[in-house]
Formats: structure tokens, sequence, C-alpha cells
């Protein structure tokens, strides 16, 4: 009978113990998943210039012009801030930006977007934003995609002094150098 009891004893903590585990309620896929752009974006190459985490909002027949307005500063994707990681002293524009992680905001425009370093991190969105914070800004041109990207993406070509970050979302396509400084 004591063995009986103790296997029934058992029997009821693994139960409770795996009803417990299992019992925990997972969210389903965010609409705006997270992504990330590296350059070199090889992923056997691990001596990385600069990577770029975001969130990658859809368009689903929105207008770009409402999801991201012109001279009004944007996070740069869905959800928290993007935020840019330099692996090694980087030119943004014209101001030396040295080795860390910061936000990245955008102000789109028709014919040039401004490109903001940060300092803030854990940001959600752009409702904190604070130019006292900024390290570096710069323009990206805008030109007309090949495409229509249904999500907004970020990716890097390699140029000649470093990377060319591209952002693309809709038809539109922006670009800016990021360049080594030796």
């Amino acid at each position: 009978m004591k063995k009986i009891m103790i296997a029934l004893l058992a029997l009821t903590v693994t139960f409770l113990t795996t009803t417990e585990a299992t019992a925990q309620k997972f969210r389903g896929l965010d609409k705006s998943p997270m992504d990330v752009a590296a350059y070199p974006s090889d992923y056997k190459e691990s001596s990385k210039l600069v990577k770029v985490q975001y969130s990658r909002p859809q368009l689903k027949e929105r207008a770009l012009s409402k999801l991201a307005p012109n001279d009004k500063v944007w996070r740069t994707g869905a959800n928290e801030a993007a935020e840019i990681t330099f692996y090694k002293p980087m030119m943004v524009g014209s101001t030396l930006v040295q080795p860390g992680t910061y936000s990245l905001f955008t102000v789109p425009g028709d014919k040039t977007w401004t490109i903001i370093i940060n300092k803030a991190s854990n940001v959600w969105g752009s409702y904190s934003y604070d130019k006292k914070m900024d390290v570096a800004r710069t323009t990206g041109k805008v030109m007309k995609g090949d495409t229509n990207l249904e999500a907004f993406s970020i990716a890097f070509d390699e140029s000649k002094d470093g990377a060319t970050m591209y952002m693309g979302w809709g038809d539109v396509v922006v670009a800016t150098d990021l360049k080594k400084t030796n």
C-alpha cells in the first residue's frame, strides 16, 4: 500500500509539473517582426562593421506618407526604435561615431531623408526622441525602387570606403554611406 501511495504521489507531482510547464501562453507572431541587417551580410563573416536591428512594418494598402510622414522624426521601423551597432569607428556624414549601439531615427522627406544616430537606448517608438542625445546626423538620397516592397527593409552593400545602407519601403529607397575611418 505504501508503494502505491508513493507511486500515486510521484505521478501527481509529475502531472502538475508538466501541466504548469505546458500551461504557459505564448503570443502569436508579431505583425511587424524583428529583423537584422548587417555588413558584411555573409553569416560566415564574423568581423562586422555595422548591424541594424529593426522591426518590419507592412504597408497593407496604406500610404507610406501616413506611416512615415515627411518632416517628422520616425522610429525607422515599428515598435521599438531601430538600433544600430557600429563595431569600428565609422564616419556618419561628417561625424566620427565610436563603436557602440545607438538608436536609429529618420526624418523622411521627398528628396532626402535625415538619418539620425542617437545615444538613447531601449526606446519605444520616437515618442521620447530627444535631439540633445543626437550623436550624428546625415542625409540619405531618395530614389525610386525597382520593386514595391510591402515590408520596410534595410540592406547593406559594399562601398569604396565602407558600406552603403539602403532603407526601402513601397517604391522608396533611401541610400546613405557609412565610411570606415582607416
